[in-house]
């Protein structure tokens, strides 16, 4: 197969968003560790602590620092649940690109409400996150828009796999990563480095029990689709494996499990009690998944990823409350 990035794009994608981006930290908690238990010690990257809260905003910024003149004029399109159009929005601010944003019906309303902050035009279409793709898919037809979706570019996963670059610069020791899948960039970046840096480093994936369709694949050995994605974790929100993603996630994987609702609403909690980091569902998936894992990497050393923190309250209050 032909691996969709190379440590050379993302070593440029890192020199082109440093200077927009501070470094997120790289931490670990006695109080995480015994909450996972089985001897694991756990570092959790906050990409939480970005500007948009979630590691998004590399993905995106990699992008628009890479545009040429034409495309900052005709603007860029996207189809997001929340965190992807917010980075976009970010970076299409920052360098003069006019944004438009597609989100389905009953889209996180704080989220559609931070990406209109930012500048961008929301529009609300469709059922779910692959129905607005369509729609963004249409309207680049329409109005000549640059297409950033936010899995099937190489300049996405490039920014993407800047987070694994930065983890390995401050933590070499590692064992073992568990990264969250919704569409994939996150895993094929944190991929793209080990194979490059860590070739024997282990890398498993998570995805939400209800959002299954790129784990189903893994295991199917082939692209499956599943009729729906529906579970709080909007950011795992996803019902197709992607062509640019799926390969590289086949080939380099170590294992790929999922986790339940109440698992991932756990792992937010989790997450409140031992570190004091608000995560959303999918930015605590990594821990779940590792919580899942526990036994398997037992001892190790295990990079984690809490990608992002844009939980809306009334999500919020029902995990406190144990109602998910």
């Amino acid at each position: 197969m032909t691996w969709p990035i190379t440590l050379a794009d993302v070593l440029d994608a890192a020199r082109r968003i440093r200077p927009h981006l501070a470094r997120t930290p790289l931490r670990s908690y006695a109080p995480l560790d015994a909450a996972v238990g089985n001897g694991v010690r756990v570092f959790v990257k906050h990409e939480n602590c970005n500007p948009t809260n979630s590691f998004k905003v590399r993905n995106t910024l990699s992008v628009a620092t890479a545009l040429s003149a034409d495309e900052r004029a005709r603007g860029l399109v996207a189809a997001t649940r929340g965190n992807h159009g917010q980075g976009l929005a970010w970076a299409g601010r920052l360098v003069g690109a006019p944004v438009t944003i597609c989100v389905p019906v009953g889209n996180n309303p704080e989220k559609n409400e931070a990406m209109r902050g930012l500048g961008a035009e929301v529009v609300e279409e469709g059922a779910d996150y692959d129905s607005a793709v369509a729609v963004a898919e249409r309207l680049q037809a329409a109005r000549g828009l640059r297409m950033v979706h936010s899995t099937n570019d190489r300049l996405v996963i490039a920014g993407a796999a800047t987070m694994t670059l930065e983890l390995f610069e401050d933590e070499p020791r590692l064992d073992a990563l568990v990264v969250a899948v919704g569409g994939g960039s996150q895993a094929v970046g944190a991929l793209t480095v080990a194979r490059a840096l860590r070739p024997e480093l282990p890398v498993y994936a998570v995805q939400a029990e209800r959002a299954s369709a790129i784990h189903d694949s893994f295991h199917a050995g082939q692209p499956v689709s599943r009729p729906s994605a529906d579970t709080f974790a909007d950011g795992l929100a996803t019902r197709n494996a992607y062509p640019m993603t799926f390969p590289a996630l086949k080939a380099g994987l170590a294992g790929f499990v999922t986790v339940s609702e109440g698992e991932l609403a756990e792992a937010v909690r989790c997450f409140l009690r031992t570190t004091h980091h608000l995560s959303e569902g999918a930015g605590a998936a990594g821990l779940a998944g590792l919580i899942k894992l526990r036994a398997e990497l037992a001892g190790k050393r295990v990079g984690i990823i809490l990608s992002g923190a844009n939980i809306d309250e009334q999500t919020l209050r029902r995990i406190v409350d144990r109602e998910l």
